[in-house]
């Protein structure tokens, strides 16, 4: 994902363009293969995700997977990152280090992976509950997917990034959650991050009074991007902490977060990262 202050990344910046690429039909075969592995990946993770495992031992579950499947980690040596995933537990909205502490029962967490496959990125993310959530937890989570494939429905050539915001704001606010504005959605492909950037509201009124709107670029087909909606319990803000990654709720309330990279077809959408074995959301 993208910060909203960050629209070019240190290891694009040389080849990123800030025009949005079309890819002719060929280049969807190399997005569904590394798409699937990182679906596969995120899967796998699924075994091991309990109270008293570590997120440091999941992710190295996840770096066995990706080397022992011939892949890369577009995430290890990223900026002087060292782990293949990102694990962001409870109020932690996104980019959570991988560590030692042990997970309790009732954690909820997103696991973030992006694999790369013959110079194709698959970036994806779900949550999983360790053990047995509260009821708000699990609601928040239900309301997070349900916000992400709103977002994605409205995807077709004509429709806008406008619509994707629309869809994930209208369905967050309706069930009293709140849609994270700092971090973004983003263009892949060959690159990590690319143009367009895809933001997960339609508009809102910042603390000055200004007010912010989504793009009303049009889609067209052979688009390839990320949809990412984070979603608060309480308030959207952000903090991030002094490790220059984790992103936190500012008032500490539950987030969650699922990610799908997807491609705009002729006459729709086609998802690179599904889950083969329909593990999609939780529980599993």
């Amino acid at each position: 994902m993208l910060t909203m202050n960050d629209a070019a990344l240190d290891e694009d910046l040389e080849f990123r363009t800030h025009e949005i690429k079309i890819h002719p039909a060929e280049d969807f075969e190399g997005m569904r293969v590394a798409g699937r592995l990182a679906a596969e990946c995120l899967d796998m993770v699924t075994q091991w995700v309990a109270p008293g495992v570590t997120t440091v031992e999941i992710d190295d579950k996840i770096r066995e997977f990706v080397f022992d499947h011939g892949a890369l980690s577009a995430t290890i040596g990223y900026r002087g990152y060292r782990h293949a995933s990102c694990i962001s537990l409870n109020h932690v909205i996104c980019h959570g280090i991988p560590g030692p502490k042990p997970l309790k029962n009732g954690d909820i967490m997103n696991i973030d992976v992006t694999l790369i496959v013959d110079g194709w990125h698959g970036d994806t993310s779900r949550m999983y509950f360790a053990g047995e959530p509260k009821v708000k937890a699990r609601r928040l989570v239900d309301a997070t997917y349900d916000a992400l494939m709103a977002g994605i429905k409205t995807v077709r050539p004509g429709s806008t990034l406008y619509d994707i915001g629309v869809a994930i704001q209208t369905l967050t606010e309706r069930q009293g959650f709140s849609v994270v504005r700092d971090f973004c959605g983003h263009g892949l492909g060959r690159l990590f991050h690319d143009a367009p950037n895809v933001v997960h509201y339609a508009q809102f009124k910042d603390r000055f009074g200004t007010i912010h709107k989504a793009s009303n670029t049009k889609l067209k087909a052979g688009m390839f991007f990320t949809i990412e909606p984070m979603i608060n319990d309480g308030k959207p803000d952000v903090k991030l902490l002094k490790d220059g990654w984790t992103a936190v709720a500012r008032d500490k309330s539950l987030s969650a977060q699922f990610e799908h990279s997807i491609g705009v077809t002729e006459d729709g959408v086609e998802i690179f990262t599904k889950s083969p074995k329909g593990l999609d959301r939780p529980p599993y």
